[in-house]
């Protein structure tokens, strides 16, 4: 009881020090299959607490108005996994996309669901599923979520370059209308994300992973690392993160530098 009395009350002190709200947010979702060994239970029960994890993280982020967020689910690399593992996670993925288009929440905060990452890669059954909650959600200006399933960052870049080449050969582009706007226009997203203010990582780990490279290091994004399980996080953690990225917009503000 007391700890949740101190804890309620350190919240409520980090949310007064959180001057700047960010409109992207982009987190690295690191520590299911360590939490699940901790906790002695199997990889699938890791994958599913760190999704739970994910719904409570997303009713936060409401409450503070951050209207874009990013996760970074899957990723090309994870392919070489264990095929059971594998396998159970695309049936969490496949049900959580599901109940996108029965979740009340997500009509009543006006939450747009969409996958970010290369559609080629997924199953049909999960990828029809996917595009049905992308769908419903369509007209939904509020809030957005986006996905990152077969995701790599490379690979983004990759694909960008080689449709703008395939653009270039037909003669809808020229060499010169190479730039910037054409290559976001390009990338899985599109022109739908804006540029990432701040990057999340949990799991103690000190790296990005090749996530959204041409959002995030073009635009110079605040970094959060902390030690927590994805399943761990807690509001705590995500007000500290918001509360570097303010601290970081106070600096430039002041200075004039990043």
């Amino acid at each position: 009881m007391l700890r949740s009395l101190a804890d309620s009350l350190y919240e409520k002190r980090l949310r007064l020090q959180c001057r700047h709200i960010p409109r992207h947010i982009a987190i690295i979702l690191d520590g299911n299959r360590r939490f699940a060994r901790l906790k002695g239970m199997m990889r699938g029960e890791g994958h599913r607490a760190g999704a739970d994890r994910t719904e409570v993280m997303l009713d936060w982020a409401c409450e503070l108005g951050i209207r874009y967020i990013t996760l970074y689910s899957f990723s090309t690399e994870n392919f070489a996994r264990d095929e059971r593992e594998v396998q159970e996670l695309f049936s969490l993925f496949k049900e959580k996309f599901e109940r996108v288009t029965t979740d009340e929440r997500v009509r009543k905060n006006r939450i747009r669901v969409q996958m970010v990452g290369d559609r080629s890669l997924l199953p049909p059954d999960l990828l029809e599923v996917i595009e049905k909650a992308e769908a419903r959600t369509r007209n939904y200006d509020s809030y957005f979520l986006n996905v990152a399933l077969a995701y790599g960052g490379r690979n983004e870049i990759v694909r960008a370059a080689r449709r703008i080449l395939s653009g270039v050969e037909a003669g809808v582009y020229t060499p010169n209308d190479i730039g910037c706007e054409l290559i976001e226009r390009n990338l899985f997203s599109g022109r739908e994300l804006p540029p990432v203010d701040l990057i999340i990582r949990t799991g103690n780990e000190f790296r990005t992973s090749n996530f959204l490279p041409w959002l995030a290091n073009g635009h110079e994004s605040a970094v959060y690392f902390c030690a927590p399980f994805w399943p761990l996080f807690r509001k705590i953690d995500l007000l500290r993160a918001v509360r570097l990225y303010s601290q970081r917009v106070d600096a430039i503000a002041e200075n004039g530098t990043t």
